[in-house]
């Protein structure tokens, strides 16, 4: 088949995309109620001889007699709250944000007309993608909507022939009957035109129902036929004129949305603007599990500030319990990131890439969740290790500008609480430390910029030094 022309739906990437720089989403389904590993679960668990299948059968039974549909019901929401939500994203300094809307598994996190298999016909019962949504926007919060459901084409198939994805009378969970080397990346037999249908209507649904302003599409869009990626592209810009679409690897054409790199980092700004989606989660996995770990405060203030420094926006992702809660760990470290940005967004939020994104002795390579890394994950049933960087010093900056000042972010304290700033070393006017009153002293020097810091300077993990007059 001809390749389509895309060119009619190239779409400038919207001001207010541009200027929130930090997102959040909540990974929610009924893979958060056995809470093992990670939310792979529901692909993990019927692949005999992985871990996590090994657990089930061992807790739960055979796959005959207890598959993934029978952990809907666990999935009980009982303290789901919106409104909690939408204020711990506001807390945290989040500008945009959304419940997963479909994972892999066919669990529509919406009230939906075309998947009977949702949250409100099943687990707790709640619009969660409609009321998450409501209450963000009370908070000034853009809509937020991830699709993941290109990966169902073969996700459920086992290699336990008795499993109960193989009961004609499930279908309606799993889904039909399919080759097993469909669960690959790139199966040889790639998803019908009825498969296809049913991606873009379920994703028409949530369009036309919420409105979101930013769609969020993972890895393995590309099996979807190109004809209904355009569809959908198409659909989705006629009704959200001021949306915006992000996309993985080349699944989208470059120009009609944005490319999302996960858990990636550039080391040089990029003259477009992109996406990093990453978690919170110090395990290896995007829901809750059991026994959880979560990255400290200050390990996710950096990441903003590289990635915003390079031109790109940080989506973060926290996965609350089986009944809607987040932990008070998660809680924690989400406060402290938002108790910065009060401080700090001003050298953020609205601002753009200067002249040179960086100085400093540490920097990161490019970096994604590429193709090797899925294909090996499907192998192995889990991601690779993590790859997050180490400790930055004083040396280290970062810097944003608006039309009017220099941000000049520097991701360590100095010990004789001076800061030399090599890359600014002409004409500056005026010096001030976000967070302190009065401005700073500083001289010019053949090395740099040398400012002083005060006696009682305030703050932690990342101090902003706003130079004006700077030419």
């Amino acid at each position: 088949m001809e390749k389509l022309d895309w060119t009619p739906l190239y779409h400038q990437v919207p001001e207010w995309f541009m200027d929130a720089k930090f997102g959040m989403f909540f990974h929610w389904g009924p893979y958060s109620v056995p809470a093992y590993q990670n939310e792979w679960y529901s692909r993990n668990m019927y692949a005999k001889g992985l871990p996590q299948n090994v657990w089930h059968v061992q807790k739960y039974g055979k796959l005959k007699d207890f598959g993934y549909k029978d952990f809907y019901p666990g999935m009980t929401g009982a303290a789901f709250d919106p409104d909690e939500w939408a204020d711990l994203a506001f807390r945290a300094g989040a500008r945009y944000a959304g419940a997963v809307t479909e994972h892999a598994d066919n669990f529509s996190m919406w009230d939906s007309a075309v998947n009977p298999v949702n949250s409100v016909n099943y687990g707790p019962k709640r619009d969660v993608v409609g009321q998450v949504a409501t209450a963000m926007r009370k908070k000034g919060i853009k809509m937020f909507s991830s699709f993941h459901h290109q990966w169902m084409w073969g996700w459920f198939m086992s290699t336990d022939n008795e499993a109960d994805v193989y009961d004609p009378v499930n279908e309606k969970f799993y889904g039909p009957c399919l080759p097993l080397e469909t669960n690959r990346y790139i199966p040889y037999r790639l998803p019908d035109d009825a498969f296809c249908q049913n991606w873009l209507d379920k994703v028409k649904e949530v369009v036309e129902k919420y409105r979101p302003e930013a769609l969020y599409f993972d890895s393995r869009t590309n099996v979807i036929n190109e004809q209904y990626r355009y569809a959908m592209a198409e659909h989705y810009y006629k009704v959200v004129p001021e949306g915006i679409i992000t996309y993985k690897q080349n699944d989208i054409p470059e120009h009609v949305g944005v490319l999302d790199i996960e858990r990636g980092y550039f080391s040089q700004a990029k003259p477009f603007f992109w996406q990093t989606d990453d978690r919170l989660e110090d395990n290896i996995t995007w829901c809750m599990v059991q026994e959880p770990k979560y990255r400290p405060a200050k390990a996710v203030i950096w990441q903003l500030v590289d990635i915003v420094a390079k031109n790109g926006c940080l989506l973060l992702n926290v996965g609350p319990y089986a009944d809607g809660s987040f932990h008070e760990a998660a809680k924690k470290e989400l406060y402290a990131i938002g108790d910065w940005l009060k401080t700090n967004g001003e050298a953020i939020y609205g601002t753009r890439p200067w002249r040179i994104a960086q100085e400093g002795d540490v920097n990161a390579d490019d970096e994604n969740y590429d193709v090797s890394r899925i294909e090996a994950q499907l192998e192995e049933g889990y991601e690779s290790t993590d790859s997050h960087r180490g400790d930055f010093t004083h040396r280290d900056f970062r810097f944003t500008c608006t039309d009017d000042a220099v941000y000049a972010i520097a991701l360590g304290f100095p010990k004789d609480r001076k800061y030399l700033i090599k890359s600014i070393n002409q004409r500056v006017e005026k010096v001030e430390l976000l967070g302190y009153n009065t401005p700073l002293t500083f001289e010019r020097t053949d090395k740099g910029l040398l400012v002083q810091l005060p006696e009682n300077t305030p703050g932690q993990h990342a101090w902003t030094l706003k130079i004006t007059g700077e030419s």
